[in-house]
C-alpha cells in the first residue's frame, strides 16, 4: 500500500473519531471473556529472547497490555492485529484492530471471522472488530503469536470503511 493511502486511512479514522486508546478495548471486550482470561502463559510460554527490541509488521497479531502494576506485574492482555503503522513516530506507533474470541458478538456487521490456523497462531476461532482502531505502542506488545496475510488485512480495512457508512 502506497504511502498516500496508509495516510489517508490513518486520517479518515482520526477524524471520524475511530482511534482510540487500546485501554478502551479492555473496557468494551473484558479479557475475562476472553478463552485466555488475559494469562499470559494460557497463550505462550515465555522464553529468554536474546533482542531486547522487537521490530513488528502490519499483519502481525500481538498479545498487548493495558498497564503495568506498581510490582511490576502485567494487567489485562488482549489480543490485537496491527493494520497500520506510523513510522514516522519514535517509537513506532502501531494501530491495530481487536481480536475476540468471543464469538457471539460475530452478529455485528462490522465484527469479521478470523479461523484459527498455525499461521495465525490462535487456539480458537475469533472475530476481529473493524470499526475501531486502537492506537498501540511497541512498549505495550508483550510479544507476536502469529500472523494474518496482508490481503486480510486490506478486507479489514475496507470493513472498517464499510462501518463508517
Amino acid at each position: 500500500m502506497s504511502d498516500k493511502k496508509e495516510h489517508d486511512f490513518l486520517e479518515i479514522a482520526k477524524k471520524r473519531g475511530k482511534i482510540r486508546n487500546v485501554q478502551e478495548a479492555f473496557k468494551d471486550y473484558p479479557v475475562e471473556e476472553e478463552w485466555h482470561q488475559g494469562r499470559i502463559e494460557t497463550i505462550f510460554q515465555l522464553k529468554e529472547e536474546s533482542e531486547e527490541y522487537y521490530l513488528y509488521k502490519i499483519g502481525d497479531i500481538v498479545f498487548v497490555n493495558e498497564y503495568t502494576y506498581d510490582d511490576g506485574n502485567q494487567g489485562k492482555n488482549h489480543l490485537f492485529v496491527i493494520v497500520e503503522q506510523n513510522n514516522l513516530a519514535v517509537p513506532i506507533e502501531n494501530f491495530g484492530m481487536l481480536i475476540s474470541s468471543n464469538l457471539k458478538k460475530i452478529r455485528y456487521q462490522a465484527n469479521k471471522l478470523l479461523e484459527k490456523n498455525t499461521i495465525n497462531g490462535l487456539d480458537k476461532n475469533s472475530i476481529i472488530k473493524t470499526d475501531v482502531i486502537y492506537k498501540i505502542s511497541n512498549s505495550q506488545i508483550l510479544f507476536k503469536i502469529g500472523e494474518v496475510e496482508l490481503d486480510k488485512v486490506e478486507e479489514y480495512k475496507k470493513a472498517f470503511y464499510e462501518s463508517l457508512k
